[in-house]
């Protein structure tokens, strides 16, 4: 697996060098995020305090669509390389692949720091790393919402939020400087399906006790209100298998845990047996199963072979696939491609999920295909059946209402994101100067009595990761892999449409 720099359309180039970056300011809290902050993806972000070094997240972008052959993109951490015995530790929030995805291949360039994260986001992690035998082993410490952990100046504390898969946590760094929380992705559900609501006393408690940063997530943040409750999904898809007759094939995000959860529930209840169907699926559910967060009974889940051992009112299949992705699970079905799974008339289709900016034209491809070939097809415009992971208005305006922190720094989001929930903190009375937006490579520094943003910026040349082997990803290539990629996606869709 090869790693390459983006180019600027003359040729593959060698990483810019890097600007002089003033030392940090004596007694301020120095941010500066390495990814997450003008995209939704590639999550990584920095707090030092003097001569310690904290990191939140590593994860990984998957490419937009001109970029056919690439795999995903991570962080550039150029900005780190220098400072690798000031690297405390990195803490992960939880186990997608968009916060943990770039480990593999940034822990050694960071001298392999000890990784703190949750008992599953740890599985994930261990998982994951199996297909990078070779790489840097992550040293990783299970933490509780009990932790409290010593990094040099900075003293690490956690606290529960509500997200779409188990174990997640917002993060409690205190300095001399004063106390920063970063929330990671959240949401608050307060009657949510297979664990206990976010801890809202906690944060409360936070607020009381000063605050002076607030690092909160941004995705949501165009959307009025609330998020449904997990629990109102469940009583929608309930009636789905109320009402089916033939078997349910339901296409969700592959780390969705939750929804995997309620769709065994409700295959076990209306005696059902459960396929899953998706290799990052599987995997995600083994760790799962084994760490005690998936609840199964014992004949629930059987295997492809046995797929034809029951009837089909008897079966539900859970599968990747829902953004209509080429090779996933749901459009080889539709594309009568699987080997195993072929589709009937009296089959109901589940898009249980969101659809992800910039793939609606994909997912409707793949929608018209079905509504040809089965008698329903369920997706969230129609039913609850899907609740995101990330607050919506209400519940940025509530977390910034608890924490009363001094100054926000909105991330997770697209700049039109971040620039809405600088507006939501206007709205909580806060100062317009308070609210600061910093993008992919700038630095904030902030005491109690000013918050500014250097001039410097940190490298930030897209790092692309591709399987062809080790070196710059070339336009040449890039153009060559975009005429192949379009010709195939055109006969793949007249095949399907043919079916």
């Amino acid at each position: 697996m090869g790693i390459g720099l983006s180019d600027d359309g003359q040729g593959a180039r060698a990483p810019r060098r890097q600007a002089q970056i003033p030392p940090i300011t004596a007694g301020a809290l120095r941010f500066v995020p390495l990814g997450g902050c003008g995209e939704v993806g590639r999550s990584m972000y920095i707090y030092e305090y003097g001569d310690d070094i904290v990191i939140v997240d590593m994860g990984l972008q998957f490419p937009e669509e001109d970029m056919p052959g690439i795999d995903y993109l991570i962080p550039n951490v150029e900005y780190l390389k220098s400072k690798k015995d000031n690297n405390r530790g990195i803490i992960i929030t939880h186990g997608h692949y968009d916060h943990i995805g770039a480990i593999p291949h940034l822990l050694d360039q960071l001298g392999n720091p000890p990784i703190y994260a949750t008992a599953l986001t740890r599985g994930i992690i261990m998982k994951r790393q199996e297909d990078f035998k070779g790489y840097a082993k992550p040293n990783i410490e299970v933490v509780t919402t009990e932790s409290v952990i010593p990094m040099g100046a900075f003293t690490i504390e956690f606290f529960h939020v509500n997200h779409n898969i188990p174990d997640c946590v917002g993060i409690v760094l205190k300095t001399p400087a004063g106390t920063a929380i970063h929330t990671g992705d959240f949401k608050f559900d307060h009657t949510p399906v297979n664990e206990r609501p976010a801890d809202i006393e906690r944060l409360t408690a936070l607020g009381n006790k000063g605050v002076l940063l607030l690092v909160s997530e941004s995705t949501d943040a165009e959307y009025p209100g609330h998020q449904i409750s997990e629990s109102d999904v469940q009583k929608s898809l309930e009636e789905i298998f109320k009402e089916v007759k033939g078997r349910v094939i339901t296409a969700t995000f592959a780390s969705l845990l939750t929804r995997v959860q309620q769709l065994i529930w409700l295959s076990e209840k209306y005696n059902r047996k459960v396929l899953i169907e998706g290799f990052s699926m599987k995997s995600n559910v083994a760790v799962a199963r084994e760490l005690g967060y998936l609840k199964v009974k014992k004949d629930t889940l059987i295997e492809q072979k046995q797929l034809n051992d029951y009837p089909d009112d008897q079966i539900t299949v859970v599968c990747t696939g829902a953004q209509g992705e080429d090779r996933a699970v749901l459009m080889r079905i539709a594309n009568n491609e699987h080997r195993v799974i072929h589709l009937k008339p009296a089959d109901s289709i589940v898009f249980s999920s969101s659809v992800i900016p910039g793939n609606e034209q994909t997912v409707q491809r793949l929608k018209d295909i079905l509504f040809k070939r089965v008698s329903r097809v369920y997706h969230r415009a129609t039913m609850d059946i899907h609740a995101g992971g990330h607050a919506k208005h209400d519940e940025l305006k509530q977390m910034i209402e608890m924490t009363k922190p001094r100054y926000l720094i909105p991330i997770h989001g697209n700049y039109f994101m971040l620039k809405l929930h600088t507006g939501i903190a206007l709205e909580t009375g806060m100062p317009q100067e308070r609210a600061m937006i910093v993008e992919d490579g700038e630095f904030a520094e902030m005491t109690q009595n000013r918050i500014v943003k250097l001039k410097e910026r940190a490298p930030m040349d897209l790092i692309m990761v591709d399987g062809l082997g080790v070196g710059d990803v070339a336009p040449c290539a890039k153009r060559h892999r975009r005429a192949v990629y379009g010709a195939a996606r055109i006969e793949r869709g007249k095949l399907g449409c043919q079916g």
